[in-house]
C-alpha cells in the first residue's frame, strides 16, 4: 500500500530532514481534479518561497527538447526504450519533473539506503537525500566535491545543506 502525500511530506519535512532545515523546507504537490487532464504542480520552498517549482508542462516541454538533443546515431544503436529513459533523465537534469515523477522519486529514495539514493541517476531521489538527516558532516565534505557536477537546479541545494551545517561559509551581500 502507498502512502498518501501527507504522509510522505510529513517524513521529507519532520522525520527525515536534517535539524539545520528543520522548519524551512516545506514540499508542495497537488493535482489538478477539476482540470481536463487532471495534472499537477509540485514545489519545494525554503523560508516560504518557491525555489524550484515544475509541472506537466514543463516537464513536457524538457522532454521534447531531450529528445531534439539526443544524437541520431547514437538512437539507433540503443533500443528506443533506452532512448526513452535517456530523454526522461536529461528533462529531470534540466528540473522538468511533474508531480508523478516526484512521487516515484520519493518511493525510490523511501525504499533505497541513503548511499544509493545519494548516487542515483535520478535527481529528484538525490534532492531528498541531501536534505536527509542521516548524511552527515564526513559524508558533506566528500560530496562538496561532487557539487559542480550536479544539474543547476539541485546545486542550489546542495549549497543550502553545506551552507546550513557549516561546510561552507554563507555568502552574504556587503551593502556599499
Amino acid at each position: 500500500m502507498g502512502l498518501s502525500w501527507s504522509a510522505m511530506r510529513k517524513l521529507l519535512e519532520q522525520d527525515y530532514i536534517c535539524d539545520s532545515l528543520k522548519g524551512r523546507i516545506q514540499y508542495f504537490a497537488t493535482q489538478y481534479r477539476k482540470s481536463h487532464d487532471q495534472e499537477g504542480r509540485v514545489a519545494v520552498r525554503l523560508d516560504g518561497k518557491e525555489i524550484l517549482k515544475s509541472c506537466f508542462y514543463d516537464w513536457d516541454i524538457k522532454r521534447h527538447k531531450a529528445w531534439n538533443e539526443i544524437d541520431i546515431d547514437k538512437s539507433r544503436k540503443t533500443s528506443y526504450s533506452e532512448s526513452a529513459d535517456q530523454m526522461e533523465l536529461e528533462a529531470l537534469n534540466k528540473g522538468g519533473f511533474d508531480q508523478y515523477s516526484f512521487y516515484n522519486a520519493f518511493h525510490v529514495y523511501f525504499n533505497s539506503s541513503i548511499d544509493s539514493s545519494l548516487i542515483s541517476a535520478d535527481p529528484v531521489v538525490r534532492l531528498f537525500a541531501i536534505m536527509d538527516k542521516r548524511v552527515g558532516k564526513r559524508r558533506l565534505h566528500q560530496l562538496l566535491a561532487d557539487m559542480d557536477s550536479q544539474p543547476e537546479w539541485l546545486q542550489i541545494f546542495y549549497r543550502l545543506r553545506l551552507e546550513s551545517d557549516g561546510i561552507i561559509k554563507i555568502h552574504t551581500k556587503r551593502a556599499n
